[in-house]
């Protein structure tokens, strides 16, 4: 047994790279819409685009990227999702050298095919790693490793960047044409270089998996007849898929205009106001505020959101042990909603942690729907995930009307529609039966 254990300890602890890698990178996109916004003097209906880019390759990808997976094993389909993720990050160099909004997204849109191929290879590879009966366990330690990156990635997003200072469209306004054309290429290059870092850093790393021996496994699995037909008229399964497409989306949104938010409530003032919180900024920054413009400082802010949801994932999955998960995503869901309303409605520091929060909350969600989806089916269940994984496209539905809202109304009206998504999450959980079951 000790053998056994050992043998697959080693390829575990590689693939679980890949989790902190594809967290990291999701969250690195988010910091990329309060750059392109400046770069491109976008409205926030056309900076959400850049989500529609990143999260629509999830819609159109993964039930193909499922079929190659299957053909290739789980290796190659590693291997494959790294290089096209470096291929999109190398897409950057040209895209922020010509400043064409549409080639960062073309950018973007390859980078997430690439994660969505990696997604689908990397997960159901750690569970065949073991034994059947610790699969659980090994997929939720590979989970946590996802949510650090997402926790490290702002700080990294703050410094690189959002580090330099950003001039409001009215400071550009009297800039003469050079100068303008001059500013425009010094964010551009912001853009560019952590994306070449990444690109080279990717390849280096689909290049060292073509030579690392890793345990074969059985990437396929017979299937009945029915196969897509049945998974998509299945009822249960089927509001499972949209409580996925709204929690992604709510969580897109938020995680996506978090420096947005925290800009409009002047949240220089509010830091220098407090000592603690100045402190804590510093702290994690490693600057004064003094030597930070508005835009790091709220990045670094960030940082507070996806450590909360990470955080939130080892409390959820102790609670799940004595709390039905259904009722658990009954109880997140409305205190995620409220939270919501209070950041809205409120001001000063209040709405500030109020936002931060949500992340906290936000943890269970995604394993706690997708495994009562999937588990309503009798069987099919690889073509339910498939279906479940679809439905990650609402982070690019959800985050553009999220930024409509906030062009036509304000940040308070916008964060009704994350409310109505946290809504449907509780009601989704009220008509599950309640049984225990591990985020």
């Amino acid at each position: 047994m000790t053998d056994q254990k050992n043998k697959y300890l080693i390829p575990f602890a590689i693939v679980t790279t890949l989790f902190f890698t594809w967290g990291f990178i999701t969250v690195l996109v988010d910091s990329l819409i309060p750059r392109l916004k400046d770069v491109f003097t976008l409205t926030y209906f056309e900076a959400g685009l850049v989500q529609v880019a990143f999260f629509g390759a999830y819609f159109l990808v993964s039930l193909p990227g499922g079929a190659i997976v299957s053909k290739v094993g789980y290796r190659t389909g590693i291997i494959i999702g790294l290089a096209v993720m470096a291929i999109g990050c190398f897409l950057f160099l040209p895209a922020s050298s010509i400043r064409v909004f549409p080639l960062f997204l073309l950018a973007l849109f390859v980078l997430a095919a690439g994660m969505t191929l990696l997604q689908v290879a990397a997960n159901p590879y750690v569970v065949a790693l073991g034994p059947e009966n610790t699969a659980s366990s090994r997929l939720t330690l590979a989970q946590a490793f996802n949510a650090l990156g997402t926790a490290i990635a702002p700080l990294v997003a703050a410094s690189f960047i959002l580090g330099s200072e950003v001039l409001p469209p009215e400071a550009q306004s009297v800039l003469s044409a050079p100068e303008l054309v001059a500013y425009q290429a010094e964010e551009a290059a912001a853009v560019r270089i952590p994306f070449l870092a990444l690109g080279l850093a990717l390849a280096a790393v689909a290049t060292a998996f073509k030579f690392i021996r890793l345990p074969t496994v059985r990437a396929t699995e017979t299937q009945p007849e029915e196969g897509y037909g049945f998974a998509l008229k299945h009822r249960g399964l089927m509001l499972g898929a949209l409580g996925i497409f709204v929690y992604v989306g709510a969580e897109v949104a938020i995680g996506s205009y978090i420096v947005s938010y925290l800009l409009s409530l002047d949240i220089v003032t509010l830091v220098n106001n407090n000592e603690m919180v100045a402190g804590w900024i510093k702290s994690l920054s490693g600057k004064s505020i003094e030597e930070m413009n508005p835009a790091r400082i709220a990045g670094t802010f960030v940082t507070f959101y996806w450590t909360g949801a990470m955080i939130g994932r080892f409390i959820g999955s102790l609670l799940s042990r004595v709390i039905p998960a259904s009722r658990l995503l009954i109880i997140y869901g409305l205190i995620a909603a409220a939270l919501c309303l209070a950041a809205g409605f409120s001001t000063g520091l209040i709405a500030v942690w109020c936002m931060l929060s949500i992340g906290l909350f936000n943890s269970i969600m995604f394993p706690t729907i997708f495994s009562l989806a999937i588990n309503s089916l009798p069987h099919s269940r690889s073509q339910g995930s498939g279906v479940l994984c679809a439905a990650i496209v609402g982070g690019a539905v959800v985050p553009p009307l999220f930024g409509l809202a906030v062009d036509n109304g304000s940040f308070a009206i916008a964060f009704l529609l994350p409310v109505a998504c946290y809504v449907y999450i509780a009601f989704y959980g009220s008509i599950q039966k309640p049984r225990t079951a591990a985020a």
